[in-house]
């Protein structure tokens, strides 16, 4: 845990920055479960409008972009894959076949599985842990905590917020309070 020393008045005193665990997990399942809930919605909105949920599901933002199912894969890929990256473990393997509702809720619940595993003893050590990716055959080596703040959580945010654009483009009443889910 990282902790810094500042004068105050002549005083010292101690700031404990929060872990690496929980600017990661916790934000992680909380992004997940707010995906999940937006399963919800596409099912209550495909009966609603007589459509199949599955339309919803393959829908784009526009051609070049992932559909749904791609954001979701990709969320739960940035999810796990971040994690088992910091903590310096084996990350599940997930193909990514997803085309149903059912398809997605599973994913999600594997994912949270995963992540029900990880301790803030696993994540000991991670924001100094090197980490290497190689994004489009590019190969970036990042500290943990740069690999956290500068790429892992700005990439599962971008998917999170695609779907939820996805949903909203095709007219779920889905807002703001929906994408930041329940503080309880």
């Amino acid at each position: 845990m990282l902790t810094t020393n500042r004068p105050q008045r002549g005083k010292q005193w101690r700031t404990r920055m929060p872990s690496m665990y929980s600017f990661s997990v916790p934000i992680f399942q909380r992004g997940l479960q707010n995906l999940s809930v937006y399963l919800d919605k596409i099912e209550a909105h495909a009966a609603e409008k007589g459509i199949a949920a599955e339309e919803l599901v393959s829908a784009r933002l526009i051609d070049d972009m992932l559909p749904l199912s791609g954001q979701y894969q990709r969320a739960s890929d940035t999810a796990k894959l971040a994690i088992a990256r910091l903590a310096g473990i084996d990350a599940p393997r997930f193909g990514d076949n997803e085309a149903t509702v059912a398809d997605l809720r599973e994913r999600l619940k594997k994912t949270q599985d995963f992540l029900a595993t990880i301790t803030p003893a696993t994540m000991e050590g991670s924001d100094t842990r090197e980490v290497t990716i190689t994004p489009g055959g590019n190969k970036i080596v990042f500290k943990g905590e740069d690999y956290l703040a500068k790429f892992a959580l700005p990439n599962f945010f971008f998917h999170v917020t695609t779907a939820h654009d996805i949903l909203r483009s095709r007219g779920l009443a889905v807002g703001k309070s929906n994408y930041l889910g329940s503080f309880s």
